[in-house]
């Protein structure tokens, strides 16, 4: 069987991360756990963490780094992320989550954080040209239509553009993702836990690149060959 894998995956909106995710979630066979995911599970749960989380969300505040953390805890402790690792996607999105996960995590680790990169212009494209459907949320796009009638596939519900999917929108959030994850990908990458890979190209292509990265770094490195000489130094 392929072993599994730890991972977190960063990219913008925008940049197939979710596709990316679920990818790799089948090939190394982990769950893909999504910050997304994971709020709505705990607010429907009905649990003590839940009930907090959604009267913080009722409110309308941002949820604190120690609630969240609190929430990626209590997920990567179910079996299916203990037994084989996870896809993270979504968490952590700031240096201090990112040293968070390393305490949950301790004193295993992440093998590797993965940021898909893709031009900001490109991305623009691709979110501007978005369908969303409102009942279920399934992703189109104006290339990729829904078969009928900006119908949904999947439940028949209403397949519509957000309404912050205008080019306005979309670059503040660029620009706070931006903010938010440069010093993030500097943190993995002092400690030597980062690939950065092309995200441009199709999604068999991509899916390859990223492959290939997180099997470079399991491979072992072949040993450096020894110099020959004395003991006291070259001969």
């Amino acid at each position: 069987m392929v072993p599994g894998a730890r991972l977190v995956v960063l990219g913008k909106q925008g940049a197939g991360k979710g596709t990316q995710c679920v990818r790799l979630s089948h090939l190394y066979v982990v769950p893909h756990i999504s910050t997304g995911d994971m709020l709505r599970a705990a607010v429907k749960s009905g649990s003590p963490l839940g009930e907090k989380i959604r009267e913080v969300m009722d409110r309308g505040e941002l949820l604190s780094d120690e609630l969240v953390g609190e929430m990626v805890a209590q997920r990567l402790a179910e079996p299916d992320a203990r037994a084989r690792g996870f896809i993270l996607d979504g968490y952590p999105r700031t240096v201090r989550q990112a040293e968070m996960l390393a305490q949950i995590l301790a004193p295993l680790d992440i093998d590797l954080a993965i940021d898909i990169e893709v031009p900001t212009e490109r991305v623009l494209k691709r979110l501007a040209d978005r369908r969303v459907c409102s009942d279920c949320g399934a992703n189109y796009s104006v290339q990729a239509p829904p078969k009928v009638n900006w119908t949904c596939d999947v439940c028949g519900g209403e397949v519509v553009q957000r309404e912050d999917d205008t080019e306005e929108a979309i670059r503040r959030r660029l620009a706070l993702y931006e903010r938010e994850t440069a010093p993030l990908i500097a943190w993995y990458a002092e400690r030597g836990q980062l690939a950065q890979v092309n995200g441009v190209g199709t999604v068999e292509a991509v899916s390859r690149r990223i492959v290939r990265a997180i099997e470079e770094r399991r491979s072992p490195r072949p040993a450096r060959p020894r110099r020959r000489g004395t003991k006291g130094g070259a001969s």
